[in-house]
């Protein structure tokens, strides 16, 4: 197991280390100057040097990289060009935004797969498993910026039952915040609970047909007490891979709702610093989002050999 962990541990430093030089490089080559965008009216070629030379971007790119990846190991993300925000403190406003649209979305994803999958997959091939299949082969082919103008014309505009734009902070109003967040969540959560429901349906169905529940049932056991004590458990690897995996898709759909819906998360703050050629603030979201995707792989897999003891040896 140690052993396991540290191999793990030393392939998320070296992934992190190559993602920083990707998002550095990646992000320079976005069309624009930044002083340009900085100087406005006052754009001319002496004011641009001059600021240029400010703010180190006429350095060589490996001499900026390696300025920017010291303050990085020291927690200084830089700060924004135009407002002079610290990088750090926008991330710090923007990531329970962006953790609690995932959390409400996942909670919403499995009350919605787990349970419709545990009754469908006992009575496969049945009016209700064949709508349900149907429903979730309609939910995959959504993706969230189809959902959402379509779920805010119908019960922002047509319906009134929540709010097409805005934010409240939960820790001002709670309630209201819960439910403002619904809607962006529901825009989100349709094709995990596709993924979900199809994997654990399909598992569910091949594990039912096992010897060891073949036996349980010859025991005279209950249907409920063999779902829940013998094949929840065995069938619950696949749904526990495609959460990890699917964390990457979730964080592309809270930047792409929090900018429908006008929520200010990180994914509302990197669009603004895309458009601004704001460098330091658009490398700083997208070194933690990426970061944060490869330690919860790393969580996901640590729970796999919790889940599976065989994960180890192999």
């Amino acid at each position: 197991m140690a052993k396991y962990l540290l191999r793990r541990l030393i392939q998320l430093v070296v992934v992190a280390f190559i993602i920083s030089v990707l998002v550095f490089l990646l992000v320079h080559l976005l069309p624009g100057d930044p002083a340009a965008q900085i100087l406005g009216a006052n754009d001319t070629a002496h004011n641009r040097a001059v600021l240029n030379k400010q703010l180190g971007l006429n350095l060589p790119l490996w001499h900026q990289y390696i300025f920017w990846l010291k303050g990085v190991l020291h927690g200084n993300l830089g700060q924004s060009y135009l407002n002079h925000t610290p990088v750090t403190q926008v991330i710090s406003t923007g990531w329970p935004i962006d953790l609690e649209l995932i959390i409400i979305s996942q909670v919403i994803a499995f009350a919605v797969a787990i349970p419709l999958a545990l009754i469908t997959s006992r009575r496969p091939n049945r009016p209700v498993d064949n709508i349900s299949t149907t429903a979730t082969f309609g939910m995959l082919a959504l993706p969230p910026f189809v959902i959402a103008p379509i779920m805010v014309a119908v019960f922002a505009v047509g319906l009134h039952w929540f709010p097409a734009t805005g934010y409240i902070p939960f820790t001002q109003n709670p309630a209201t915040n819960l439910h403002d967040m619904i809607l962006p969540s529901l825009a989100i959560t349709a094709g995990s609970i596709a993924v979900y429901y199809r994997l654990f349906r399909s598992d569910l169905i091949s594990t039912l047909q096992e010897d060891f529940v073949t036996m349980a049932r010859s025991k005279g056991l209950s249907p409920r007490w063999i779902m829940w004590r013998h094949a929840f458990r065995p069938s619950s690897f696949s749904l526990l891979a495609a959460a990890g995996v699917n964390i990457g898709a979730l964080i592309a759909g809270t930047f792409i709702v929090e900018f429908l819906f006008a929520i200010p998360g990180l994914g509302y703050s990197l669009v603004q610093a895309v458009n601004q050629r704001d460098y330091l603030v658009v490398q700083g979201i997208t070194l933690v989002v990426a970061v944060a995707y490869v330690v919860i792989q790393f969580l996901i897999d640590f729970l796999f050999t919790v889940v599976d003891p065989r994960v180890t040896r192999e």
